[in-house]
């Protein structure tokens, strides 16, 4: 039966007054005991989406949900053990026309478990004493959390995420380096020239530098030999050309003092004493005057800007051999998962780490200089203390931000009285994603050092999912503590439609096609939560708004780091 015919079903029973048949018995079922999928009692749901445990992608928490949702374990009793029933809302109290498989006011059913509890399904008084027990539970169990287990609240959006991120961190102090180890920093301060570029009148080409309008004699010696041609690097001051004379050139020399222009050589025609040309040069012709780039204290580029090859030979050529800027962020990097594989082809059970060859370099292309990758499994131990003893200022984990058996990040976080700062963000896909602020290194503090707040990025395992967490919390976590200014945001315009979630951003991977106004973005197949055949072949992220886009909608892109 389709969603309408059933809606429709239900509207027609409830203008009749009728009301559905029965369900039939439910089987007892042997109590088992059940496994503890979280620590904290609030964390209810779906490790992807914790308010829509029904949502696209959800297939494994809905496992969990089924088990849950179990007569079996509905009837854990009156301590609040296990999910509530369908038929009671959040706060204990019973919803009209719901409860567990009865109609309103209707007898219990032979052989339902209420009856097997021996009580009917709904008892004010023990409704009544079984919610306040509940809610006295929650709050004792509130009051000693840490602060990485925060009141449960909406997660923020996807801009709200990235805002969050960008500004929990500054940038770290600033280094002088000699120029050979500054490439990737950011520029601490504004880079000012040394000296006037060029430092002196230089020729742009080899040729001949002449003086007056031409034809030209060679410029000779007091001893009536011809002077020898002017290099690059000739430390001598050259002598002054009269008018009429010619001396040869090379590109970089220093002009002679009354040049007036450079004669290119395949522009030149000498014949016997004389050096003539079809094309007489204007005056300045091939000369580059001193200063013509810049003169000694312009500023010639602000700080905040990432240290790149041609940076640093700007900086050799405007007189420096150091320069402040701020060091990369070191990152460490912590693979989760006991059934990856880290070699080989997928067997029983196990698939290959997709995460770990991925994330190293993504993040080196964010700018972070990553110390370490670290494959721990699914051991609660060893998570505990590479995250409580690690000197990075960043930690990104892969996997296990969820709340599920074996997802121990929430309570390491707790157990480090971490602060979390992002949990959880309405993008899709990845919205399982945490941003949490570390204490610092016990070592630093022992050492009486300036403690470094440390901040830890937990990632989705699915891989599209947690590029998506790596694009929201680590790029603009990573320009923060560089001093970096982010990218200025653009938008491309959508060459077909894009479906999107009804309360939440997408990042989708696409190509630009065409040019000028005709350009556009086609999105790409295979780009579901555990895929990177799409993003491996696309040019940009596409951030398309809840609802998704018509063809011809203008959306934000944001650019992959390389």
């Amino acid at each position: 039966m389709s969603g309408s015919d059933e809606l429709d079903e239900a509207i027609a029973l409830a203008n009749s007054g009728r009301t559905r048949p029965e369900p039939p018995p439910a089987p007892r079922l042997k109590r088992i005991r059940r496994i503890q999928w979280s620590d904290s009692p609030d964390n209810v749901g779906s490790p992807e989406d914790p308010g829509d445990p029904g949502g696209p992608g959800d297939a494994v928490d809905g496992t969990a949900q089924a088990r849950q949702d179990h007569p079996s374990d509905r009837a854990a009793g009156p301590e609040g053990h296990g999910r509530r029933g369908e038929g009671e809302q959040a706060d204990g109290s019973a919803l009209g026309g719901g409860g567990s498989g009865s109609s309103r006011g209707g007898p219990t059913p032979p052989g339902h478990p209420a009856q097997d509890r021996g009580r009917s399904p709904y008892d004010p008084r023990q409704h009544s004493a079984r919610a306040s027990q509940r809610a006295s539970q929650q709050e004792s169990q509130q009051q000693p959390e840490s602060r990485a287990h925060s009141a449960h609240k909406p997660p923020p959006s996807w801009p709200e995420a990235v805002a969050v991120a960008s500004s929990a961190a500054t940038a770290l102090p600033a280094e002088t380096v000699p120029l050979r180890h500054a490439l990737g920093r950011t520029l601490a301060a504004p880079l000012r020239a040394l000296t006037d570029l060029p430092p002196f009148d230089t020729s742009a080409m080899d040729g001949w530098a002449v003086s007056g309008p031409g034809p030209w004699e060679p410029a000779r010696r007091p001893d009536g030999t011809e002077r020898p041609g002017i290099l690059a690097g000739d430390r001598s001051e050259p002598p002054q050309l009269a008018d009429g004379e010619a001396v040869r050139i090379a590109t970089g020399a220093r002009i002679p003092p009354g040049t007036s222009a450079v004669l290119r050589s395949e522009a030149a025609e000498r014949t016997g004493a004389r050096v003539r040309t079809a094309t007489p040069p204007q005056p300045g012709t091939d000369i580059r005057p001193r200063g013509q780039e810049c003169r000694t204290g312009d500023e010639l580029l602000s700080s905040g800007l990432t240290v790149t090859p041609a940076v640093l030979g700007l900086a050799a050529a405007a007189g420096y051999d150091e320069l402040s800027a701020v060091p990369r962020p070191r990152a460490e990097v912590l693979v989760l998962g006991d059934e990856l594989l880290h070699r080989g082809l997928p067997h029983d059970g196990r698939i290959r780490d997709a995460l770990g060859p991925m994330v190293e370099p993504w993040l080196t292309a964010l700018g972070a200089e990553v110390t370490v990758t670290r494959l721990l499994g699914d051991d609660a131990e060893a998570l505990h203390e590479a995250v409580a003893t690690t000197t990075a200022d960043v930690v990104v984990t892969t996997g296990g931000t969820a709340s599920g058996p074996v997802d121990h990040l929430q309570s390491t976080l707790r157990d480090l009285d971490a602060r979390l700062l992002v949990h959880g963000v309405r993008v899709r896909p990845g919205h399982p994603m945490l941003l949490a602020e570390l204490g610092p290194v016990a070592a630093q503090q022992s050492a009486g050092k300036q403690p470094r707040r440390r901040y830890l990025v937990g990632l989705p395992g699915n891989p599209l999912a947690a590029l998506s967490g790596l694009v929201t919390l680590a790029a603009p976590l990573l320009r923060a503590l560089a001093g970096r200014t982010g990218p200025q945001p653009r938008e491309a315009t959508l060459g077909a439609e894009v479906s999107g979630h009804p309360q939440d951003t997408r990042l989708v991977p696409v190509r630009y096609e065409g040019s000028g106004i005709r350009a556009r973005i086609r999105p790409l197949r295979y780009a579901g939560p555990a895929m990177l055949r799409g993003v491996a072949s696309c040019h940009a992220l596409a951030v398309v708004p809840p609802g998704g886009g018509a063809p011809g909608t203008d959306v934000p892109v944001v650019d992959l780091p390389w």
